[in-house]
C-alpha cells in the first residue's frame, strides 16, 4: 500500500490494508516485494494529481522486474476520473473506485489471475444520498464511504476491536499517533473546490463507532487520535445533533490509553463558542485549531462562495486566545484566485501578520476539473500567481518563524515520535502531525528511559522556522 495525500486517506489505506489482509493477502513493506502494488492516490489539486500520476508510473517500472504482476489505482484521483484516468495511464492495470472497496480482495484476486477490470465512469457522488442531511443513511442506501464501514463479525483476531463497532482497519504505521473519522463529504459549495464532487455530501459517523476504533485504537498503542473530516465542525447535523462535536470529545479523551485528541479541519464561519470551550476546556483535548481561512478580503471569499473578513476573523482569533492564550492555530491560504487585487492582497497579508498564526500553507490557484471558479473571468497570468504565491510563502515563513520564536521559554507538553541518542524529536500540542512542525527535545538524558508514545513536560530554548527546541523539565 502507497498513500499519498492527507490524513484521511490514510484511514482509508488502512481500511484496505485490514479487507486485504482478512482476504488472504500478506502486506509488504518493500514494493518491489509485492506481487500487487495498491496507489492510494490524491485527486486535490495539480501538483497532487501529477504526483499521484508519477507514483503510480513508477510502480509500473517495478512490472517485468520480478514478483510484481499487477499496480492498481484506488483513491481520490481513481474515483475522480475512473475510466478516463484508466484510458490514459494504461501503465496501471486497473483503476479501483470506492464501491469496489468493499470488494478489493476480490478485485485484487481476479487483476493477478489476468482478468480484465472495467473503470467505472465518475459521477457527483453528492447525489446519492438525499439533500436533506437528516435523511441522509449511507448504510440503509447502500452507499459506500471509505472509512465508515463496519466490519463482518468473522474477521481474524487483532483486525478490528473485539466487542461493539468494528471498524475493518489494519495499521500500517506503529507510531503513537493515528488518524480517526469524524465524518466523510462536505456540503459546502467553495467555488474552487471539486471535492464534495468525488467524496460526496457530508455524512458523520456514528459516536459508537467513532468510540469503538478509538478503543481498538488505544489497544494498539495509540497515544494520540488525531481526529480527520472534510468538515469537523458540521459533526452531528446530519445525525440531529449539531452540538454531538462538544459532548463527544470528553469521551474520547476518557478513553483508557488516550493522552491527547486532536480536531482537525474547522470552518470559521462553523466554529461555535461551545466548540471553542469544548476544545480548550477538555483535558486531553490539544488548544490546536485548524481553522481554513482560504483568504482574508471580504468581497474575495464570496467569490469563492465563502464567508468572513479580517475583522471576523481576528475576533474568533480573539475568542479562542483568551480562552487558551497558547493555543496552536493553523491555516490554508489561496493566492491568485480570480478577480484578487492588489488591495486584496493587501488584506490577506495585513491579516496574516494580525493573525499571529503558527502554521499558514499557501496555495497559488489553478483552475480545478468541474468547479464553478474554473469558469470565472478576471483569471490573473500564471507568472502573477506565481509572484505572488512567491510573495505570500516568503511573509508566511518570516511570520511563523517569529511565532515560534516567541514560544520560547514556554513549557510545552510533548509526545515524543523518535528517539535518537541523547536526543528525542515529537510533538508539542499545538503542533499537528507532518505539517505543522517538530519538537526537538535536547539532552534528554539516557534516551532508553523514553520511549516513542511517551509524554514529556519540557521548556522551549530556542526555535528554527517553526520547530521548536526543548529542554526536558527536571
Amino acid at each position: 500500500m502507497v498513500t499519498l495525500g492527507c490524513a484521511r486517506n490514510e484511514v482509508d489505506s488502512e481500511e484496505l490494508a485490514g479487507r486485504l489482509e482478512a482476504g488472504g493477502f500478506q502486506l509488504v513493506d518493500d514494493p518491489s516485494d509485492a506481487e500487487t502494488v495498491v496507489v492510494n492516490t490524491c485527486g486535490f489539486v495539480e501538483a497532487a494529481k501529477k504526483d499521484s500520476v508519477d507514483t503510480l508510473l513508477a510502480a509500473a517500472d517495478l512490472k517485468g522486474s520480478g514478483t510484481t504482476q499487477a499496480v492498481v489505482a484506488v483513491g481520490c484521483l481513481a474515483e475522480r476520473y475512473g475510466n478516463e484516468l484508466a484510458a490514459s495511464l494504461p501503465e496501471a492495470d486497473a483503476v479501483l473506485g470506492f464501491d469496489d472497496y468493499p470488494d478489493i480482495a476480490d478485485r485484487l484476486r481476479g487483476i493477478l489471475a489476468g482478468e480484465a477490470h472495467q473503470a467505472h465512469t465518475p459521477q457527483d457522488r453528492r447525489k446519492l444520498l438525499p439533500i436533506s442531511p437528516a435523511a441522509r443513511n449511507a448504510e440503509s442506501a447502500g452507499v459506500v464511504v471509505p472509512g465508515h464501514t463496519i466490519a463482518a463479525p468473522d474477521l481474524p483476531a487483532g483486525l478490528a476491536p473485539q466487542a461493539g463497532p468494528r471498524a475493518v482497519r489494519r495499521r500500517l504505521d506503529g507510531g503513537p499517533m493515528a488518524p480517526l473519522k469524524l465524518a466523510s463529504g462536505c456540503d459546502r459549495r467553495c467555488s474552487f473546490c471539486a471535492i464534495p464532487s468525488f467524496r460526496g455530501s457530508f455524512v458523520s459517523r456514528r459516536p459508537s463507532d467513532v468510540l469503538g476504533e478509538a478503543r481498538w485504537l488505544a489497544e494498539q498503542g495509540v497515544k494520540e487520535l488525531f481526529l480527520v473530516s472534510e468538515n469537523s465542525t458540521s459533526y452531528g447535523k446530519d445525525l440531529g445533533d449539531l452540538q454531538l462535536l462538544e459532548t463527544l470529545l470528553p469521551e474520547l479523551a476518557a478513553v483508557d490509553g488516550v493522552e491527547r485528541v486532536r480536531v482537525s479541519y474547522l470552518q470559521p464561519a462553523e466554529t461555535r463558542p461551545g466548540l471553542i470551550r469544548a476544545i480548550t476546556g477538555t483535558d486531553k483535548v490539544a488548544d490546536y485549531f485548524d481553522l481554513s481561512f482560504q483568504h482574508a478580503a471580504g468581497g474575495l471569499l464570496r467569490r469563492m462562495r465563502r464567508f468572513g473578513d479580517p475583522d471576523s476573523f481576528l475576533s474568533l482569533l480573539d475568542d479562542i486566545r483568551r480562552q487558551a492564550p497558547l493555543a496552536g492555530v493553523r491555516s490554508n491560504v489561496i493566492v491568485g484566485f480570480p478577480g484578487e487585487t492588489e488591495d486584496d492582497l493587501e488584506t490577506l497579508c495585513d491579516f496574516l501578520v494580525a493573525g499571529r498564526l503558527d502554521v499558514v500553507g499557501v496555495f497559488g490557484y489553478s483552475d480545478e476539473d468541474g468547479t464553478e471558479a474554473a469558469s470565472y473571468d478576471g483569471k490573473l497570468d500564471v507568472e502573477e500567481i506565481r509572484a505572488r504565491t512567491e510573495h505570500v510563502t516568503s511573509l508566511v515563513e518570516e511570520l511563523t518563524a517569529q511565532r515560534a520564536e516567541d514560544r520560547i521559554g514556554e513549557q510545552v507538553s510533548v509526545l515524543v515520535e523518535r528517539v535518537d541518542g541523547k536526543d528525542a524529536e515529537g510533538r508539542a500540542e499545538h503542533q499537528g502531525p507532518e505539517v505543522d512542525g517538530v519538537t526537538t527535545l535536547l539532552d534528554a538524558g539516557d534516551a532508553r528511559d523514553l520511549r516513542p508514545g511517551d509524554l514529556v513536560a519540557a521548556v522551549v530554548v530556542d526555535s528554527e522556522g517553526v520547530d521548536l527546541v526543548a529542554e526536558v523539565a527536571r
